[in-house]
């Protein structure tokens, strides 16, 4: 069993295809090449950890693309997934979904938006909702975004995320 992160997949979002100048032509070949990379990973028995803001589709596509999704599907809520309450959003498919950060293995704070850190900490911060913007690239040496433009549009592996906290890479 792997555990995966990932974070802003917007499914169904049309216009973070061009605030983000996402790579895709349409909003249908986004959500079938953001399924398609997730599966190429993430197995049966996988978990991911997704961050936050999972899609802008209703009730019935949001359970059609989670029932695509390989692996047991934790949520921490961004702030485009609060118009559904953890209860509803668990009834769609995933596992668990929760409205505040998440503590994995003691060190990793998985949360939405960035939290503050800095190298004498002792945890590392898991984070989407930045997207691409250049401001949070380098925010510390113990923190890493997951969302998805800074992931390949694929989940990132714990061995992949260890990698780079190790590296000092802050993505």
């Amino acid at each position: 069993m792997s555990v995966f992160f990932l974070a802003d997949t917007h499914f169904g979002d049309g216009n973070i295809l061009h605030y983000e100048n996402r790579p895709f032509a349409t909003v249908e070949e986004m959500d079938r090449e953001l399924i398609r990379r997730w599966n190429e990973k993430v197995g049966a028995g996988d978990t991911v950890f997704h961050l936050g803001d999972f899609s802008a589709r209703g009730e019935e596509e949001d359970r059609a693309i989670l029932s695509q999704l390989a692996g047991e599907k934790v949520l921490v809520l961004g702030n485009h997934d609060r118009h559904r309450t953890p209860v509803q959003w668990r009834s769609l498919g995933f596992a668990e979904a929760v409205p505040w950060p998440l503590v994995w293995e003691g060190f990793f704070l998985l949360s939405h938006e960035p939290l503050y850190v800095n190298r004498n900490m002792p945890y590392a911060n898991v984070f989407g909702h930045v997207h691409g913007n250049p401001a949070y690239r380098d925010v510390s040496s113990r923190s890493v975004c997951v969302s998805v433009e800074r992931t390949g549009f694929a989940p990132l592996s714990a061995r992949e995320l260890r990698e780079r906290l190790q590296n000092e890479q802050s993505v």
